[in-house]
């Protein structure tokens, strides 16, 4: 039994990470600490908790730490630790994006300008992040415009050259028409375009072109004339106004009641080469500073391209261990700052000020999916709350349910639940739909407090006039009343309509069948991985699990000794009492019950 009070009082006054853990054994929460008896005993006194830390501590079955070196070390180990676990009161990115980078095989004899999302410790030269596929195509579109390089993936020796060399956009190395040192000449000014080193490549340019004038080689020189003109273009295009930082990140927070925005704008070589935004529920009564130092350890714990600097509204607590950790992973210096004025303050506003446009444009868009459905379904309220079940089995085995909670128009993972059917055999979807909807129902009828919370709005099934039907005997049973719709599928399995009982279908607009799509995915998912995990656990039963005697860790040793229960079958007493803890008595009760 783990005694909370008892454990306290040996936490050791050093730096570390505490990892708190629930009745179910998962991680809920991963923290480092100076000193670790300070920091985790803050949790279990009284004093001026918000909501989401007293929810947290409401849920703590126990708790471990590792005692560390450094508050560094424990820097280190807690996003280590918050990766592998992802627990849910931790500030976690909700996907993990690859970003594009623009890739130059600095080594192969004539290197090739390609996209990339993975990088390598091959000896290339990666360029970026960009934050869209579409924008690093548009580089890359320009350089193949304005450079003469190979676009081939396999460069190897051709009889004839091919068409890129005839509309002169590519040099033809394959055919020898080039040496590498002069195509290298073309490499080296990609790459100064890319680092943003514009004044430096346009002076070498300029220079070249005036050795080909001096050689009367005017198409040449008119050809660099253009090239220099398009890089002025793209560089102002790309430009930053009033930004002399060169090499920097600039982080944006805004939250409302319900989601937190973070806003990221990337500044490479003084010029935006795009953005990036997140989002983040149930972090409303969390402090922006705690939120941007969360955010910082999820996003720059797998990056390979680092800024100089990296600007933000707040002073972190943090602040020098985060330097410290994030300088170790660039092998440079990394700076956090927090501007008080002049052009960097401006900017840091400009990121605030996307982040809540970002933020209100998601917040409208929910809420006008909602007003349409109320409107398309003609619904007496708009349907804040939206549940859908879905039912999984193979052939009427294995049997679950999974239900998906929107609310407010976004989808809550963590509400959505998972049955097990308790009075249906065979397969009879309706039934099953019935009984769980029941079951549901009855969780918030007889406390609202509940992990099920109030009723919704609105029930979507997954499925036709049938699963409509046995939603309704379900509510008709306990005395609800609740719109029931269906989500009905065309020939390919998508969503193509919503349909009442009597089979009237409602046309939706592509927002609403966007949401109505995530919906039906997410509760698809949450039924289909829950039968799953049913069905892989009951067919990896072995008939060990059912003499009594025989525990994991015998079965275990059994299996890893003969393989098989086939061939402990056909072992001899003798032999099965080798295994450990195997005495002779129960070696003749396995033998008798197999």
């Amino acid at each position: 039994m783990f005694d909370i009070e008892e454990e306290l009082k040996k936490l050791p006054n050093k730096p570390g990470v505490y990892l708190m853990h629930d009745k179910d054994d998962n991680i809920i929460y991963v923290g480092k600490a100076v000193v670790l008896k300070n920091r985790v005993r803050q949790y279990f006194r009284k004093n001026n908790k918000t909501a989401r830390i007293e929810k947290m501590v409401s849920l703590i079955d126990h708790f471990e730490y590792i005692v560390v070196g450094s508050e560094d070390e424990a820097l280190i180990l807690e996003c280590n630790l918050i990766k592998k676990y992802r627990p849910k009161f931790n500030v976690l990115l909700k996907d993990d994006k690859t970003y594009p980078y623009i890739k130059i095989d600095t080594k192969a004899e004539y290197p090739r300008v390609y996209l990339t999302r993975k990088i390598l410790n091959d000896g290339g030269k990666y360029f970026g992040p960009y934050p869209s596929v579409a924008s690093a195509k548009e580089m890359l579109d320009f350089i193949k415009e304005k450079f003469q390089i190979r676009q081939c993936k396999k460069f190897k020796n051709q009889d004839r050259a091919c068409l890129n060399y005839h509309i002169k956009k590519c040099l033809a190395p394959c055919m020898g028409y080039v040496t590498p040192e002069e195509y290298h000449k073309q490499i080296d000014q990609i790459m100064l375009l890319l680092d943003g080193k514009i004044d430096k490549m346009i002076k070498a340019l300029q220079k070249e072109m005036t050795i080909a004038s001096n050689h009367l080689e005017f198409e040449k020189a008119a050809n660099i004339r253009d090239r220099i003109l398009a890089i002025e273009r793209i560089s102002e295009k790309q430009k930053v106004s009033n930004v002399s930082e060169n090499n920097i990140d600039v982080i944006g927070l805004y939250k409302n009641e319900v989601t937190v925005c973070i806003e990221i704008f990337f500044i490479r070589g003084s010029k935006m080469i795009g953005r990036e935004n997140y989002f983040f529920d149930e972090l409303k009564d969390m402090e922006a500073s705690e939120i941007v130092s969360g955010f910082i350890k999820q996003y720059y714990i797998d990056k390979k391209d680092f800024p100089n600097k990296i600007m933000l509204r707040y002073q972190l607590e943090e602040k020098e261990v985060l330097e410290t950790w994030l300088s170790n992973k660039a092998n440079r210096k990394v700076e956090l700052k927090s501007p008080q004025k002049g052009e960097k303050l401006r900017f840091v506003e400009m990121a605030e000020m996307n982040s809540k446009i970002t933020l209100e444009n998601k917040v409208q868009d929910k809420t006008e999916v909602l007003k349409e459905l109320k409107e398309v379904l003609q619904l007496e309220n708009i349907p804040i709350k939206i549940e859908s079940f879905d039912i999984s089995n193979i052939s009427g085995n294995f049997i679950v349910a999974g239900m998906c909670v929107a609310q407010k128009g976004v989808i809550k993972r963590n509400l959505s639940r998972r049955f097990k059917i308790k009075t249906v055999y065979g397969q009879d979807d309706p039934r099953c739909m019935e009984e769980v909807v029941t079951r549901r129902l009855k969780h918030s009828l007889d406390n609202t407090k509940s992990g099920f919370g109030e009723l919704p709005n609105l029930i979507l099934a997954d499925g036709g006039v049938t699963q409509i039907k046995a939603i309704k005997n379900a509510l008709h049973s306990v005395g609800v009343n609740i719109p029931v719709f269906g989500m009905v599928k065309d020939d390919k399995h998508t969503t193509r309509a919503l349909i009442n009982e009597e089979r009237k279908e409602f046309p939706i607009s592509e927002n609403v069948f966007h949401f109505i799509t995530n919906l039906q995915d997410e509760v698809h998912k949450t039924a289909i991985t829950y039968h799953r995990k049913i069905r892989d656990k009951e067919m990896t039963k072995s008939k060990l699990d059912s003499i009594a005697g025989i525990g994991e860790k015998k079965r275990t040793a059994l299996l890893k000794q003969f393989g098989s229960v086939k061939k402990i079958k056909e072992a001899s007493i003798e032999e099965i009492t080798k295994v450990k803890g195997i005495n002779k008595e129960l070696a003749e009760k396995l033998k008798q019950e197999l």
